[in-house]
């Protein structure tokens, strides 16, 4: 029998129609692992041995979707601020009374028909003043029946009065709260004591009386 051996590219094709691999066996160990990597193709005369394939190495790129927090800015809350502006008053009042106010000792009597009271009224004022041992230099003697919207604090910026003598004046008219009357009271540093006008108090004996009580006590 002849010899079988053909090298005929076109014989074998007869018997081979698949495609024949020829793994070197240093390449066995390599194609078990990575069969796509070390596969080739042999050539045969007139049948160029293809071009071996590169594997397609596919990545695939994770996209991450990050929110992005909004944060809401509240707009602080302005407040207005209003600035109270004071303006001094257009006419400066003038106050028309008797004596000389060396002491800061003012007297308020309030007499409507009177520059300052009725005879009795006035002597009753005189006797109270002698009895004080006091003069016309000392005192500042106004009637208040002309200034009916002042009050105290008004009077004892102008005057500095360190003690002020009421008659038919009430702490009301003065802007004060409510105080007895013929008592010796304290507003700041100021002594003052309120007691009835000069006429009526001239006939009432009970209200002298109480009067003088305090009057002994002043602080003169």
């Amino acid at each position: 029998m002849g010899e079988q051996l053909t090298t005929s590219a076109e014989a074998l094709r007869l018997f081979f129609t698949e495609d024949i691999y020829l793994v070197n066996s240093d390449d066995k160990i390599l194609a078990a692992a990575q069969p796509e990597l070390t596969s080739a193709r042999i050539a045969v005369p007139g049948n160029p041995a293809p071009a071996l394939s590169t594997p397609v190495i596919e990545v695939v790129i994770p996209v991450v979707e990050v929110e992005i927090p909004v944060v809401e800015q509240q707009m602080p809350e302005v407040k207005a601020v209003v600035a109270e502006v004071k303006t001094p008053s257009a006419e400066a009042v003038v106050f028309k009374y008797l004596g000389k106010n060396q002491k800061n000792i003012l007297i308020l009597v309030n007499d409507a028909g009177n520059e300052v009271s009725t005879d009795k009224g006035k002597e009753l004022l005189r006797n109270i003043v002698k009895a004080l041992q006091l003069t016309a230099n000392d005192f500042a003697l106004l009637n208040y029946a002309a200034y009916t919207n002042t009050g105290f604090e008004e009077f004892r910026s102008f005057f500095k009065s360190n003690l002020v003598f009421a008659f038919g004046v009430t702490p009301l008219h003065l802007g004060l709260g409510e105080y007895p009357v013929n008592e010796i009271i304290m507003q700041g540093a100021a002594q003052l004591i309120f007691s009835a006008n000069l006429d009526q108090l001239a006939d009432d004996q009970a209200g002298k009386k109480a009067l003088w009580g305090s009057l002994k006590k002043l602080s003169i």
